[in-house]
């Protein structure tokens, strides 16, 4: 059982910078792979970055790749979402997830645990 929560959320101008974490519970953290996906109002919820277990793998979606950095701490059992230059189309709900399976990162249907969302608006 793996348990999830985000913080660092906020209103930001765009072109902003925002740091997203998630604090997980459990003693197996590292055998997890992180995501980060993100909803915006009346859209479907995306995928917008990964990690792996041990940090040494990453994957982002084409909308924020060069922007967005996944990072981790498995000694806190931390997650990290670094995000720079924001756009209002990044205005989203940013929710953190726990896999086992690497290898279905990019869909939501993969993961196993979530957390409860937190609020990110960029203003124009």
């Amino acid at each position: 059982q793996v348990q999830l929560g985000e913080s660092g959320g906020g209103l930001v101008q765009a072109g902003g910078s925002l740091r997203l974490s998630c604090a997980a519970s459990g003693r197996t953290f590292s055998m997890y792979h992180m995501g980060w996906f993100r909803q915006a109002p009346g859209k479907e919820r995306e995928f917008a970055a990964a990690i792996s277990g041990s940090g040494s793998g990453t994957d982002y979606a084409d909308s924020v790749k060069g922007r967005f950095t996944i990072s981790r701490d498995n000694a806190k059992n931390m997650v990290y979402l670094q995000m720079n230059s924001l756009k209002p189309e990044d205005t989203a709900v940013y929710y953190c997830a726990a896999t086992p399976r690497y290898a279905s990162r990019r869909s939501e249907r993969g993961y196993d645990y979530w957390g409860q969302g937190t609020q990110v608006t960029v203003s124009s």
